[in-house]
């Protein structure tokens, strides 16, 4: 496989966490991400439990350190959804693309070219429940994660 580098910049991503119990576990996890050195703002609703992080301009945005960042206060990710901003990206199923250092592959998109913002939900262990996780049958690739659009 071949992965091709992209112009997109991860402009978001709203963040669901589970385990939390009150304000107190929302507010570790709100510290916690604000520690990471390309997120620029956290924004907390504890009746979802849903973390919105913005990112700081021009800033590589590493999915797997806010991850542990959860994982580190205590708590897991049940579900991780990035906006991206794409420039004319053309994609295809099983053609692995490069966003701000995140090899990522879409999982059955519809070939087409990708531009202006979009959401994709990443669907690797530790970044949705595993009850869906085992719903997924993608087949697992090392160092790269697997989306959907």
């Amino acid at each position: 496989m071949v992965s091709m580098a992209t112009e997109a910049q991860v402009q978001k991503v709203s963040l669901q966490a589970s385990g939390l119990t009150c304000s107190m576990c929302s507010n570790a996890i709100n510290k916690a991400l604000k520690t990471l050195d390309f997120v620029d703002q956290v924004d907390a609703d504890i009746k979802t439990y849903t973390f919105e992080i913005t990112f700081k301009p021009n800033a590589a945005v590493d999915f797997d350190r806010i991850r542990k960042k959860v994982e580190d206060a205590g708590f897991s990710v049940s579900g991780f959804v990035a906006q991206i901003h794409f420039d004319n990206i053309a994609v295809k199923n099983d053609e692995p693309i490069v966003i701000d250092g995140n090899t990522i592959i879409l999982i059955n998109p519809k070939e087409s070219v990708l531009d202006g913002v979009k959401r994709i939900r990443v669907l690797d262990k530790g970044f949705v429940t595993n009850k869906e996780y085992k719903k997924n049958s993608f087949t697992i690739t090392t160092g790269m994660y697997h989306a959907t659009i």
